[in-house]
């Protein structure tokens, strides 16, 4: 069972952001924007997360993954609607629950926003209007324009390199062209959520690699945008451990795609959920 407390406005949480062009007045029915924060003791950087967050953002969703810091409470004072898991169900079981949320609350958009403040949220807008504009379906923000700005940023050279062999062997396999496929900041249409069964994918991280490669098989069309990094000791990180099983997780990911497209094996993650 898990615990709801909701607000009714999110606007006084970033007075000071960026606005969300796709929100504009300009257009006769505004898309909903809800950005939906999977949370995991976020508590000393979920208000510079939110400092960052478009001021005109319809609703901001966290669900808090049983942290013992505070987050939910914070999150709560600070008007979010705020989503408890009473135990730890892991990185994707949080986004499970996030994206339900959002879609029961009437979401066109939905941005999924790191509280941990390593993501420059400000990218927001740029985001928002490949989607409402139709160039994209999806829409990534990737941390690798560079090698030097990448590490720049704090991203350790282990971590870059192996995100580097692991986006072209999925750029190789999905036949697309991103700049990476692991960024934890990403943007879809209503519909993405509503096709992919993404309910069946893994509780833990390679949940985003799952994901990616079920909206290649539906047909939807990716893209990203450039996002500064920030690594520091308050922000999540998965070490190296847990790096390795991502990996294998995301080779895993692909291997069925394969199979999957040339007949010789079905798969359920690649039924739609749409009646």
């Amino acid at each position: 069972m898990i615990r709801v407390d909701q607000s009714t406005s999110m606007a006084g949480t970033a007075q000071a952001a960026p606005t969300l062009r796709g929100a504009s007045s300009d257009q006769a029915s505004p898309p909903k924007i809800v950005v939906v924060m999977p949370a995991y003791h976020a508590a000393e950087t979920l208000d510079r997360t939110l400092a960052e967050i478009p001021a005109n953002v319809d609703e901001i969703v966290l669900v808090d993954d049983a942290s013992s810091d505070g987050t939910a409470q914070l999150a709560q004072r600070l008007g979010l609607i705020t989503v408890v898991h009473p135990v730890n169900r892991g990185y994707g079981g949080a986004q499970k629950t996030a994206y339900t949320v959002a879609l029961e609350r009437g979401a066109d958009i939905v941005i999924m926003v790191h509280p941990d403040h390593q993501y420059d949220a400000r990218v927001l807008p740029a985001m928002v209007d490949l989607l409402r504009l139709g160039i994209c379906d999806v829409v990534l923000g990737s941390r690798i324009r560079t090698r030097a700005e990448a590490l720049a940023g704090g991203m350790p050279r282990w971590k870059y390199f192996a995100n580097r062999a692991l986006t072209l062997l999925e750029n190789m396999v999905l036949g697309q062209n991103l700049g990476e496929f692991h960024s934890g900041l990403r943007a879809y249409r209503r519909e993405v959520l509503e096709t992919i069964p993404f309910q069946g994918n893994a509780e833990g991280f390679v949940f985003d690699s799952q994901f990616l490669v079920q909206a290649v098989h539906f047909g939807f069309r990716l893209g990203d945008v450039p996002v500064p990094v920030r690594y520091f000791a308050e922000a999540s990180s998965i070490g190296f451990r847990r790096s390795v099983r991502y990996g294998l997780g995301t080779f895993a990911a692909l291997g069925r795609f394969v199979l999957q497209r040339t007949g010789l094996r079905s798969f359920p993650e690649f039924r739609s959920a749409r009646p």
